[in-house]
């Protein structure tokens, strides 16, 4: 089996686990950023089975420098929606610190 075999292309920046809505960047931010071992990876996600996890980053060693690339583009979408988050939280956030600011912890209400 070919490698493509195991993973779904959908877009440049979207790349799943074929059979499954897991994207790489959850398997390899695993590997790569936690030094998780791929027993542990596939353990950790119901969905994945074991050589899923191993073509994964098999994946990725064969095509480092893309792949690198991919991730980092991922983590900095991922920090471009956290500052906007913060920037513009929903409306219940917003109610949520609004409360939490009269009310600080350990103080009587």
């Amino acid at each position: 089996m070919n490698l493509d075999d195991y993973l779904d292309f959908l877009s440049p920046d979207d790349i799943r686990i074929k059979g499954t809505r897991v994207g790489i960047e959850t398997v390899l931010n695993d590997y790569l950023k936690w030094g998780k071992r791929p027993e542990e990876i596939a353990a950790s996600y119901l969905t994945l089975e074991l050589d899923q996890v191993y073509a994964t980053i098999l994946y990725y060693l064969r095509n480092r420098e893309a792949i690198d690339c991919y991730m980092d583009e991922w983590r900095e979408w991922g920090r471009r929606t956290r500052e906007e988050q913060a920037l513009n939280p929903p409306p219940v956030v917003a109610r949520l610190r609004e409360l939490k600011a009269r009310h600080p912890a350990g103080q009587p209400r």
